[in-house]
């Protein structure tokens, strides 16, 4: 779920950080597509399984593996939200194990949700660009997301 105009991203972010809230809190700012997500959530869904996780959470694997680097807190300074965002993607995976309803997580943000195909217009392309180090020459041959999750895919073996 996509929120633009939040006013109470320090209380998500608290609620988060306490487990209240079944999700990964993401800064928009900072994504290209919501395909980078589905990447990501599918590369946690998988170190779940089978047992290799980096972080505590799925949710936390989840923020940690958009980063194109292995530290764990820059990650979340990237990729999390901060006190004072106001836009905010909410990332839930559905598990026969969670009962938190999307509406129940939706109540709380004080915002207004809007189609998550909207992502590319918060993106912060300069940035991106920046932190994932693309070269314009990488630019001539593919598209900004192809940098992104080319990093993502390979940054356990680089």
């Amino acid at each position: 779920m996509l929120f633009k105009e939040v006013k109470n991203a320090a209380e998500l972010k608290k609620s988060a950080m306490e487990g209240k809230i079944n999700g990964a809190l993401i800064n928009p700012t900072m994504l290209v597509d919501p395909f980078q997500v589905l990447v990501a959530a599918n590369k946690a869904v998988h170190l779940e399984k089978i047992e290799k996780m980096k972080t505590r959470t799925l949710y936390s694997e989840i923020i940690f593996n958009l980063s194109p680097t292995n530290n764990i807190s820059e990650a979340f300074k990237r990729f999390g939200i901060s006190d004072g965002d106001d836009s905010v993607l909410i990332v839930m995976v559905d598990s026969k194990d969670e009962s938190q309803v999307v509406s129940d997580i939706a109540a709380r943000v004080e915002g207004r949700q809007v189609p998550v195909e909207e992502i590319s217009s918060l993106s912060d392309h300069a940035k991106i660009k920046k932190l994932y180090k693309v070269t314009p020459q990488e630019e001539k041959c593919g598209s900004l997301l192809d940098a992104v999750v080319c990093r993502m895919a390979t940054k356990d073996v680089m």
